[in-house]
């Protein structure tokens, strides 16, 4: 009876604690409903999803059962299949074992989508109304007039097309008989994001941290991704850019209007460079290009092929230029023409003069691994505030720094201590900067200018 009693109270105290450890552990496992609210249109028919959670934020299975508190509103399948019926507000229920989670969708007869729009200046973007009937189904191709609260912002045409006039809000309407429908629109400026001298894997398999982080700053800043060149280290070759550059900035892949660099023709002809980005690079054989953002015109000068007066690239930017008078004009390329490093490239002075003559307003470089401003300057290096160009070195995307050697003339800001990107929001006639570093960076700058 002793020896019983001596196992049974340890026996008992363990069985007893592991209940509470279960107890413990299913206490911190979660039901959830994505999305959480919804917007659906009477006949119109939209899945949720009901998630369980562990505490380690592992999916679990387990049966759910889903009902509606109100299936005059709007009708739930076993699935998370949910029905509009009839214009009105429902809150849609997940069960799993004791767990539970609810959605609340509304139902309406008309909408506007996307429910949050957004378009550039000069854009345009594509509305479309969706229309139910108090029948309860979809009514196909129903007759819709258009209409915009403030034209002088963002205009719109009979078929829902709607045009980026000037910054600010505007409300949109949609009208179809007696239902009516409006969504906010927002018109926003252009945005180029980017940097050079970007993924070099070479000293390990994985990439390095200040890569990471300036791939996760693209991540979430929308826009046209450019690159100043040396884009993938050391060669540029096929397999430095699948495995370094494409698993980071290589996410915004089809969003990303790059330039060469020198490092990237160190494999022949910088074919891996040309065949990971396209035709989106231009002509394998020349590597510049051109293109509209709005009222901006850009550039993409190839600064490791000859830009010598005469040579072919020089005469296609001169025809360029001349048939793009635009009112602002942007131009990027890898080989920095003014630093306050140790590898400026005076030899690019001939681009930078027929820029200046067409009245371009802003060059990006890379090159020399740092961040550096300068005010606007000549060819010469004369500062000109009424007609000079403004230079950004921005080759912080992600390779080791590198030192400052002698402060070039005119130069506003440096600093060689922080990855991170460059902003440029693209107005009508101006220009707002911000550098923005990568997590742990403190360093920032940021200004506007006006188009000459």
């Amino acid at each position: 009876m002793w020896r019983w009693g001596g196992y049974f109270l340890p026996l008992l105290t363990a069985a007893l604690l592991a209940c509470l450890e279960l107890q413990r552990v299913d206490s911190y496992v979660t039901l959830s409903i994505n999305p959480g609210s919804a917007s659906i249109v009477v006949g119109e028919a939209r899945n949720l999803t009901a998630t369980i959670s562990s505490p380690q934020g592992q999916v679990l299975t387990s049966p759910v059962v889903w009902w509606s508190s109100d299936n005059a509103v709007a009708t739930v399948e076993s699935g998370g299949l949910v029905r509009g019926v009839a214009k009105g507000l429902a809150t849609i229920h997940a069960s799993a074992d004791s767990l539970e989670a609810v959605a609340t969708v509304q139902v309406t007869l008309i909408q506007v989508r996307p429910d949050h729009p957004r378009v550039m200046l000069s854009d345009t973007v594509r509305l479309r109304a969706v229309v139910g009937d108090t029948s309860g189904t979809l009514v196909s191709n129903p007759s819709i007039a258009w209409l915009s609260s403030d034209s002088r912002i963002a205009s719109v045409d009979s078929t829902g097309l709607v045009t980026g006039r000037s910054m600010g809000t505007v409300s949109i309407l949609a009208v179809a008989q007696d239902k009516v429908a409006m969504v906010q629109l927002v018109v926003t400026p252009w945005t180029l994001v980017g940097a050079g001298d970007i993924a070099d894997c070479a000293s390990g398999e994985e990439p390095p941290a200040g890569l990471e982080a300036t791939a996760g700053l693209l991540d979430s800043i929308p826009g046209v991704v450019f690159t100043l060149g040396d884009n993938a280290y050391p060669s540029g070759t096929a397999q430095q850019f699948a495995s370094c550059y494409q698993p980071t900035w290589g996410r915004q892949r089809s969003r990303t209007r790059p330039s060469p660099g020198n490092h990237d023709y160190l494999t022949p002809r910088a074919s891996g460079y040309f065949a990971y980005f396209g035709a989106t690079a231009g002509d394998s054989s020349e590597g510049y290009y051109s293109y509209d953002l709005g009222s901006w015109h850009i550039v993409v000068v190839n600064s490791v092929i000859a830009t010598t007066p005469g040579s072919a690239q020089i005469a296609w930017l001169q025809r360029d230029l001349a048939s793009h008078p635009a009112m602002c004009t942007l131009a990027y390329w890898h080989y920095s023409m003014f630093s306050s490093g140790m590898y400026a490239v005076p030899a690019m002075r001939t681009t930078w003069q027929v820029l200046y003559d067409a009245g371009a307003d802003v060059v990006l470089s890379g090159h020399d691994h740092f961040y550096e401003r300068f005010g606007p300057q000549t060819p010469n290096g004369v500062l000109d505030s009424a007609r000079g160009i403004r230079e950004f070195v921005v080759g912080t995307g992600g390779d080791e720094h590198q030192p400052f050697s002698t402060v070039a003339p005119n130069s506003e800001v440096r600093n060689n201590k922080t990855f991170g990107v460059l902003k440029l929001s693209l107005y009508a006639d101006r220009y707002h900067w911000e550098f923005i570093p990568a997590a742990g960076g403190t360093f920032s700058d940021s200004g506007s200018a006006l188009c000459h």
